[in-house]
């Protein structure tokens, strides 16, 4: 993997001459993950699509620079909330598709060696509509290992599971994506206390840093500080703007 750089976004967006979110600064750190919570609608997905270099919708008006002075096209890999599986591909085909549809051959050993790391080495021939939630979402985060970038942008990927499922897809998430540059997106405070080196607020006014455990991530679920950490941020959301 290419060394991960940091991230700033500095300014602010608009829809159709109206303000969406008022000029903010966001800094990602190189290699650690950093979590976006906030209210429906402020500007979360725009500004990590903005990052994602996707439409929006909206016209940004700010800068967005790395720490290496570098462009960061081709260095981003997206997980959406949906999984966004072809029906019509089994897993191995699914976890491939980046490949084949930039021309080039797919590296088939890691293919198999990431299936099998998210749990899905009995499932390769599978299609999506056999799999559950999970183990779509469990392929999805393969193929977005499989990209293999420095910088992956992942929009409320797990908000669609079960508890049980979205603990175990965080400390997987967690783990292999571990030394890269994350950017999450998330309404869910206890997803951020667990897999956070730095989180935020963002409001229509900017964002604000929430606190997070000392203890490095992936945190125990359970754990006090986990716990507290999560009961802080749902009082910080209820009483934001």
């Amino acid at each position: 993997m290419i060394e991960p750089p940091g991230i700033v976004l500095e300014g602010e967006a608009r829809i159709g001459g109206l303000p969406l979110f008022a000029t903010l600064r966001l800094e990602l750190r190189a290699g650690q993950w950093t979590s976006l919570l906030g209210a429906s609608g402020v500007g979360k997905t725009t500004l990590l699509r903005q990052i994602a270099g996707l439409e929006t919708g909206a016209t940004f008006l700010g800068t967005i620079t790395t720490s290496d002075n570098a462009s960061l096209a081709g260095r981003i890999a997206y997980m959406g909330q949906s999984d966004l599986l072809a029906p019509w591909l089994d897993v191995t085909g699914n976890v491939t598709l980046g490949a084949r549809l930039r021309g080039a051959e797919p590296d088939h050993e890691k293919a198999r060696d990431l299936i099998e790391r998210v749990g899905l080495g009995n499932h390769a021939r599978q299609r999506p509509h056999t799999l559950s939630g999970g183990q779509r979402q469990r392929a999805s985060l393969a193929r977005t290992l499989m990209e293999d970038r420095p910088v992956v942008l992942l929009d409320e990927p797990f908000s669609g599971l079960d508890a049980r499922t979205r603990a175990d897809i965080q400390e997987m998430a967690g783990d292999l994506l571990s030394g890269r540059t994350v950017l999450l997106v998330t309404h869910e405070p206890g997803e951020a206390a667990r897999l956070s080196h730095h989180a935020f607020l963002m409001t229509s006014q900017g964002l604000s840093p929430l606190e997070l455990p000392h203890s490095p991530p992936v945190r125990p679920v359970d754990e006090p500080a986990t716990i507290a950490a999560q009961a802080q941020m749902y009082r910080r959301l209820r009483s934001a703007p």
